[in-house]
This record gives structure tokens, C-alpha cells and sequence, in this order.
């Protein structure tokens, strides 16, 4: 059963820890979605982890002779409805779709990357930045986590907060980034393909200066709520 104070691991490593194609996967997937430069792998590990709870617990219900009433059916109809609060799922998709979730799916689904698919920031790295420096709000909840997995429902919510002085509308980040998503909307309506986002170095570099300069002592990282791994699973 096991000692009640301490929690069961919820993420499980690799069993062979020195494959290089997994370790080649990784390290891309970690550049991809700006995760972190030291434990990053383990941010991959624990999404691949709750991927693999959820194939698991499909394909039990895959396995059974009959699901289509009694307990299973019920099991089955609320792991879709979650899956589909959670934006893993299309509308209309069944118990068997859940074998095609992948990692990248789970990835994208946290809030460092909504944030930037929302062209909250410029790249993967800076929506990060934002997010730990209290920049970025679901609602009214300021947020601090990157690892917190945004439901749908939240997605439209998603904003500056308020005491964040990226919320006035004239900020020159604010400008600067209209300006980068004008830039890439044309050149997609040019081209016919979704073009490679190239960011100035120097604008996202004044991006870290800016959330290090808040005035505000709610924006400054402290080692109090810095997120830690347990709580951005």
C-alpha cells in the first residue's frame, strides 16, 4: 500500500537511459517547446508519463467485450469528455483516437505554449519568461506555472494581467508584437504556407529586460513561488 505521507512518483523515467534516438527526440522536442535548458527532459517525461496513463486506460476499455452500458460505457464516455475539455481530443472523436495522442500533443497543450500559439510572445523561450515573471493571467488568476494544462475553455481568457505593464495596449512590446504577427500574416497569404518565425534577438532580449525591470514585487521571481517540478505537472 505503501506510506501514506509520501506520494507515489507520478513520472516515469526512461528504462534505458542512454539511447540516443530517444535522446536526439528529446532534446529537440525541448529546443521546440522552450522548455527548460537543465531538466528539461524531465518536463518531456512527465507528459509522456500521463500519456501513457491515458493509452493505458483506453485500451483497457478497447479491450472489454462490451462498453456500450454499464459501468464501461460510463468510464469510457467521461475519459472522452475529459480529453476533450483538455483539447487533446476533436469533437466527435472516440475511445480509439485516444491511441493517437502523441507527446507533442500533450506539450502543446501547456500554458508556455498556448500562450505563445496566442502570440502572447514572441518564441517559446520569452512565453516562458512571462509566464514565471507573473506577466500572464487565465481570467483574473495570475498564473506562474508554464506546466499548468490550459482547458479549453480557458483558452480565450488567456491575457496580460493586469498590474503587468504589458496590459496597456501602446506598450512597445505590444506594438512590436502586432507588428511581428502583421508581418507573418502577410507573408503567409503570400507564400500559401505558414512561414518560419524569425524573431529579432534583440526584441527578445528586451523582453527579459523588461519583465526583470517590473516595478511591481507581485512580477519578481522569488524562490517562495518559483514553480517547482511537482507543481507544473
Amino acid at each position: 500500500m505503501g506510506d501514506p505521507k509520501f506520494a507515489r512518483a507520478k513520472i516515469r523515467t526512461p528504462s534505458h537511459p542512454w539511447k540516443q534516438a530517444r535522446i536526439d527526440e528529446e532534446h529537440a522536442l525541448k529546443e521546440k517547446y522552450g522548455l527548460k535548458k537543465v531538466g528539461g527532459m524531465r518536463e518531456i517525461w512527465r507528459e509522456k508519463s500521463a500519456l501513457r496513463r491515458h493509452r493505458n486506460q483506453a485500451m483497457k476499455l478497447i479491450g472489454k467485450v462490451d462498453t456500450s452500458e454499464g459501468h464501461f460505457a460510463r468510464e469510457k464516455t467521461d475519459m472522452i469528455e475529459s480529453l476533450l475539455r483538455k483539447g487533446l481530443l476533436p469533437e466527435g472523436a472516440g475511445i480509439d483516437d485516444v491511441l493517437q495522442i502523441t507527446a507533442e500533443h500533450m506539450l502543446s497543450r501547456r500554458l508556455q505554449s498556448v500562450v505563445y500559439y496566442r502570440g502572447l510572445a514572441p518564441t517559446m523561450r520569452s512565453s516562458r519568461n512571462l509566464i514565471v515573471h507573473g506577466h500572464i493571467s487565465i481570467g483574473d488568476q495570475k498564473m506562474t506555472v508554464p506546466g499548468y494544462h490550459v482547458l479549453k475553455q480557458e483558452e480565450d481568457v488567456i491575457q496580460y494581467s493586469t498590474n503587468s505593464p504589458f496590459a496597456d495596449s501602446e506598450h512597445q512590446f505590444r506594438k512590436d508584437m502586432e507588428e511581428l504577427r502583421l508581418t507573418l500574416v502577410s507573408d503567409e497569404d503570400e507564400d500559401g504556407v505558414e512561414p518560419v518565425r524569425v524573431v529579432d534577438p534583440e526584441f527578445v532580449e528586451q523582453v527579459k529586460r523588461d519583465a526583470a525591470a517590473s516595478p511591481s514585487t507581485e512580477d519578481t521571481v522569488s524562490t517562495e513561488n518559483k514553480p517547482t517540478e511537482e507543481s507544473e505537472s
